[in-house]
């Protein structure tokens, strides 16, 4: 069975979402803790013995069932990089997910929702979980992801509190300037000079919508204290390794004065990396929103963009 996992992370102390050895990664740790709730080996744990890739012979005679998958995600996260509403799917064996009940009087995506709340760290936590609709992929089937940089410019004093989730710049930054450099992401662009191409894969994007504006403590930005955030909002089909902050970084150096609008203009007419200084810090960033079609052209979706993309999102 496809099960469905909408969750949110607090990025800070994570190596980003996807698994590597040693490190502490949000995919590993809800991996683990599916496989502590279902009983069964983790894919970590299993490595080298069989387990993680469905490979095993208990038997000698063929290949043992795997009673559950990878996670699948829609956008993978960097290091540091947040999710208020991320999107994964994990393939189960139901029998596992009948166990997951006991005594608990609801059904089965409820307690299993509750069980990995109590066993996952606080900078995790789960939104809801379904069986995913027929012909559903977390990442396949998605239409586009939505993030939003937060930034504190020039004497902008923000709440400590909140110093994990706000990125600070020492200049006043021009947002006007920084949004003519906005309007020239939208579209179909190739966002080499951005971005890291995965083996394979390809750094062209259609970018919907990408914008910057200021916003007060009360107008439903992150609340600051004695001073405006500025906020970067892009939705685009999806993102390339290291795309939208590679991107803030750029509107930065124009909006500080350092370059103009014709130097990011060239940098996306000639798609190469070379003399660009970097993404943006990650703690600015939270994937806020993936957007599905109807459950009718979640198949037919996932297929079309399996015959044109093998990068994974930002």
């Amino acid at each position: 069975m496809r099960v469905k996992i909408e969750l949110g992370y607090d990025g800070t102390r994570f190596h980003g979402w996807a698994t590597q050895p040693g490190m502490a990664t949000v995919q590993g740790t809800v991996e683990d803790c599916l496989a502590t709730i279902l009983r069964v080996r983790s894919h970590d744990r299993a490595a080298g013995c069989g387990l993680a890739d469905g490979r095993g012979h208990a038997d000698g005679h063929g290949p043992d069932p795997e009673p559950m998958g990878r996670l699948v995600v829609a956008g993978r996260t960097d290091a540091g990089v947040h999710a208020s509403h991320q999107i994964c799917h994990v393939d189960v064996d139901p029998e596992l997910l009948d166990g997951v009940v006991g005594h608990m009087g609801v059904g089965w995506s409820q307690a299993l929702a509750h069980r990995m709340n109590h066993i996952l760290p606080p900078d995790i936590r789960i939104i809801n979980v379904s069986q995913a609709p027929k012909g559903f992929d977390a990442r396949f089937s998605a239409l586009d992801r939505l993030y939003v940089y937060r930034l504190a410019d020039g004497s902008g004093v923000v709440d400590p509190r909140l110093r994990g989730f706000v990125a600070s710049c020492g200049h006043t930054l021009d947002v006007d300037v920084m949004n003519d450099v906005a309007s020239l992401m939208i579209g179909l662009h190739d966002f080499g000079s951005f971005a890291i191409p995965s083996p394979h894969g390809t750094t062209i994007r259609n970018v919907i919508e990408a914008a910057w504006h200021r916003c007060d403590t009360g107008d439903g930005c992150l609340r600051g204290v004695a001073g405006d955030l500025m906020e970067f909002t892009i939705r685009a089909d999806a993102f390339a390794h290291n795309m939208v902050r590679s991107l803030v970084g750029a509107s930065i150096i124009v909006g500080s004065g350092k370059r103009d609008v014709a130097w990011f203009s060239s940098k996306l007419d000639v798609p190469r990396r070379e003399g660009f200084t970097g993404p943006a810090e990650a703690r600015g960033l939270t994937l806020e929103r993936v957007r599905y079609p109807d459950d009718a052209f979640l198949g037919s979706r996932a297929e079309s963009v399996k015959a044109l993309r093998t990068l994974d999102g930002e």
